[in-house]
């Protein structure tokens, strides 16, 4: 169960060498950065908020690479200081990383390694998560990044137990985020674990964003996979399987469509998407479940066999684990939130949230579409992906039925479990 904690035992007992101030918040540019998620913690931990009763950072801006660096529209930035100001920091944050499939500077990754093992706590922002495991601080470690690149995450680096159902992990000394919006989640989670509810809450204020998300980023999930299986023959039976979730089948007929045997395919499938086909399949289920619940007025006993599960109870089940809901609940906590506008009439004059007739399939969306959105970064060749604002909280304490508070408000959760952030502890 997800919880703010301080740190990991082990990872509490170290100490900052004597040159380093906890207060000392270094942010790592490098060129090709998308400027959205690098002005995250230098909004956070850069402006002076004393009068709101946020405590004071000092932050300091630092060049991975040589200058001018370029970002996003073709701006050009020049970094006021460079890696050797690494070397008074508590706190290292590396907002993103410019591709997920080039190598980080060595010297940055050196910088990194040593700020590290003299105390300092190491932060990756979105696809910042690659720098990090490219310089081995996430080695036998839990850690997210954005769903996009979790399973490229995973596959170059095995050693990293990589969960990209979360917004944010919390392993004490190193910390991870997903995309764009959980970089905001993460770096108020650091604030809270610095200086208390209150002085983040003051600073929530401020930015005008909620203290604490709950949920995952498991409604945000698509059909997308890593690009390299687009040149690999598996891609075919990969295909096969999203053109047929309606159809009850099993991986060891994904295996057979293969010519594999079961424990060849499962040790592939996991190469090249860094996941276990059976969990992928039903994972892929389930996100077919949520755009039925979405977009059309099917029973849930109808969803269940339209998605291939055998039995209303097995969806209802898998669901809840992945969502944290149950799927009538989910459905309405989605109905509730949509603008009147988008609903459309019920034979006896009501609104319903389908976008087709009684019973249609309607327009497919992906959860949450129409709503605010919360970009999440993309790096590399993959289009930048939304993050939309989440609708319910998962895994929290009233998940089976959703209040009248919840409904109203995406961002009211559990007081006894924090959803979406993992620590260490």
């Amino acid at each position: 169960m997800s919880h703010d904690s301080t740190a990991a035992p082990e990872a509490a007992a170290r100490k900052l060498s004597g040159r380093r101030r906890k207060e000392i918040v270094a942010v790592l540019l490098f060129s090709g950065g998308p400027i959205f998620e690098s002005s995250i913690p230098l909004s956070v931990f850069g402006i002076d908020r004393q009068d709101a009763g946020v405590p004071r950072y000092r932050l300091l801006v630092c060049g991975g690479e040589e200058g001018p660096l370029r970002t996003t529209g073709g701006l050009e930035l020049t970094a006021p200081n460079g890696l050797e100001a690494i070397a008074r920091a508590g706190t290292v944050v590396v907002p993103a990383w410019r591709s997920i499939t080039a190598p980080p500077p060595e010297e940055a990754l050196d910088a990194l390694r040593r700020a590290h093992e003299e105390g300092a706590r190491i932060v990756g922002l979105c696809t910042g998560a690659f720098v990090l495991a490219a310089a081995g601080l996430l080695d036998g470690r839990p850690a997210t990044t954005h769903w996009m690149y979790a399973p490229t995450l995973a596959k170059r680096y095995p050693s990293v137990h990589v969960d990209p159902r979360e917004l944010f992990v919390d392993d004490g000394d190193v910390l991870t985020s997903a995309g764009t919006a959980a970089g905001i989640d993460l770096c108020l989670h650091i604030v809270r674990t610095d200086h208390g509810n209150e002085a983040a809450g003051a600073l929530a204020r401020r930015l005008v964003v909620p203290p604490r998300r709950s949920g995952g980023q498991e409604r945000y999930l698509d059909r997308s996979l890593p690009e390299e299986i687009g040149a690999d023959p598996l891609a075919e039976v990969v295909a096969w399987a999203l053109e047929h979730l309606h159809e009850q089948f099993d991986v060891e007929t994904l295996a057979a469509r293969a010519y594999m045997s079961r424990r060849t395919f499962d040790r592939r499938f996991r190469s090249l998407t860094g996941s276990a086909p059976l969990q992928w399949l039903i994972t892929q289920r389930v996100l077919q479940a949520q755009r039925l619940l979405e977009t059309s007025d099917y029973s849930v006993d109808e969803v269940a066999g339209r998605c291939g599960f055998r039995s209303p109870v097995a969806l209802r089940g898998h669901f809840r684990r992945q969502l944290g809901s149950s799927p009538a609940a989910y459905r309405a906590a989605y109905r509730a939130r949509r603008p009147q506008s988008e609903r459309m009439p019920e034979p006896d004059g009501g609104m319903t949230g389908a976008q087709g007739g009684p019973g249609g399939m309607g327009t497919p969306t992906t959860a949450g579409q129409g709503h605010g959105h919360h970009g999440q970064g993309g790096h590399d060749r993959a289009p930048h992906p939304e993050s939309p604002v989440p609708i319910q909280s998962r895994r929290t304490a009233n998940s089976v039925g959703l209040s009248a508070e919840h409904a109203r408000d995406p961002y009211v959760g559990s007081r006894a479990s924090l959803p979406g952030q993992r620590s260490g502890a």
